[in-house]
């Protein structure tokens, strides 16, 4: 009963009279009537800088305003909710037009915008899973998922098998009656690996099932879950969108309405919303997605073919290599021959000598956790990012003790390249 008024009365929120997706179109016509048309077809990187914002009706304002207000006054109570906000857990305008930017980019009907990324992963087990259900995930994901769902969500009555998705037929493998849920990400964190996104959203349809991939590696400039037959798609705001180690938030894409209503429900239930502020920084870092992701994929090919090439480098894994298992895979799904900003290697001497190394290199690398921003950053998984996977678990995935991760910012590759060689010599 409980759900029920929490869905009715949030229905009227988010769906008015048809649904949510009308609701916020409505309110952005009401707000830029009097804006100039655009022309049509406009371009990824035109969307990331406008998406639908236009400016302010009354001051002309081209930025979205930040609205810190907790309630919005009504009317009256016949007219509840005529302006489509009551209260900021529920909605909020500037976070509603983030939402709809994010939505835009990702390719889908809906989004909701949260505090972190592991919010949206959590945000998207409560929506689609129950006690008793079962769900096919990969074995090698970001370390903080690989942790709610064995010590919180198998707690409560759920069942997780973590398997290889880098052949799909593992996937439909481990599917079981109970099963509801098919949680994929790609590329993996750390290990870079790819799942074949439309194979598996094949195998998802024939079993009626859902699809959700964890994209965040990838950024929706490289690949858009949602068109290779995912229901859902999971960011972290965190990195890529953010982008300047300045913000945190997460967002759950919806590929239909109905999906982006139920999200909307459990993101009101869990009031776990974005702060209006934190989406009005994410709505200007943004715009820049495609320069950053360009020169962040770019200078990662250059700086993973030298470390390919050094000798005190034993191996080396970027999706855009030649050497990568799934190079043909990669070169399919990531848009414009970009693969991210995203690479790891092992180094001669192993985890002693790759703990000196991360220890001791200089700037402008950071040893520190993060990826995607403007700064480089080197990671030590073993004790950062996937620090609460099970041991076991992480070396057989191939994340060692000794396992470097780099996420190549926006600096000159070349001087990110000295840094490297002088630490690597080093070792020698």
């Amino acid at each position: 009963m409980l759900v029920r008024t929490f869905a009715s009365r949030l229905s009227k929120v988010t769906t008015s009279k048809t649904t949510t997706a009308i609701t916020t179109q409505r309110c952005v016509r009401s707000l830029s009537s009097k804006a100039k048309e655009w022309i049509p077809d406009v371009s990824i990187d035109t969307d990331l800088v406008h998406g639908g914002v236009m400016p302010d009706e009354k001051s002309g304002a081209i930025l979205t305003p930040v609205y810190l207000s907790t309630t919005f006054v009504q009317e009256s109570v016949e007219k509840y909710l005529d302006k489509g906000y009551s209260y900021s857990r529920t909605n909020n305008p500037t976070v509603t037009m983030l939402e709809e930017k994010v939505a835009k980019i990702e390719n889908g009907a809906g989004a909701i915008c949260v505090g972190t990324g592991m919010s949206a992963t959590a945000s998207c087990i409560n929506a689609f899973m129950n006690a008793g259900d079962h769900c096919v995930i990969t074995n090698c994901s970001y370390g903080g998922t690989n942790r709610i769902c064995r010590e919180q969500f198998v707690p409560l009555g759920m069942e997780f098998d973590f398997v290889d998705f880098s052949d799909p037929a593992n996937v439909e493998k481990a599917i079981k009656p109970n099963t509801k849920l098919i949680f994929s990400e790609s590329p993996t964190n750390p290990t870079l690996t790819i799942a074949d996104l439309e194979a598996i959203s094949e195998i998802a349809k024939r079993h009626d099932l859902l699809h959700v991939c964890d994209s965040t590696f990838a950024t929706p400039y490289i690949m858009r879950p949602l068109d290779h037959g995912c229901d859902l798609t999971i960011q972290s705001l965190t990195k890529y969108y953010d982008g300047h180690n300045v913000g945190l938030g997460g967002a759950l894409i919806s590929k239909t309405p109905e999906l982006f209503e139920r999200t909307k429900l459990i993101q009101n239930m869990h009031g776990n919303i974005m702060a209006p502020m934190t989406a009005y920084m994410m709505l200007q870092s943004m715009k820049t997605m495609g320069l950053r992701v360009t020169q962040q994929s770019n200078s990662a090919m250059k700086i993973a073919t030298f470390l390919e090439s050094h000798p005190m480098v034993e191996k080396c894994v970027y999706p855009g290599l030649a050497s990568h298992p799934q190079k043909e895979l990669a070169d399919k799904q990531h848009r414009n021959g970009l693969h991210g900003g995203m690479l790891w290697f092992d180094v001669v001497g192993g985890d002693t000598a790759a703990i000196k190394l991360m220890d001791s290199i200089k700037r402008p690398w950071t040893l520190c956790e993060n990826l995607g921003a403007t700064e480089s950053i080197i990671t030590a998984c073993a004790v950062m990012t996937h620090a609460n996977m099970i041991r076991e678990d992480r070396l057989k995935v191939g994340i060692t003790d000794g396992f470097i991760r780099i996420s190549v910012g926006i600096e000159d590759p070349d001087d990110l390249i000295r840094s490297l060689d002088e630490a690597l010599n080093s070792l020698a």
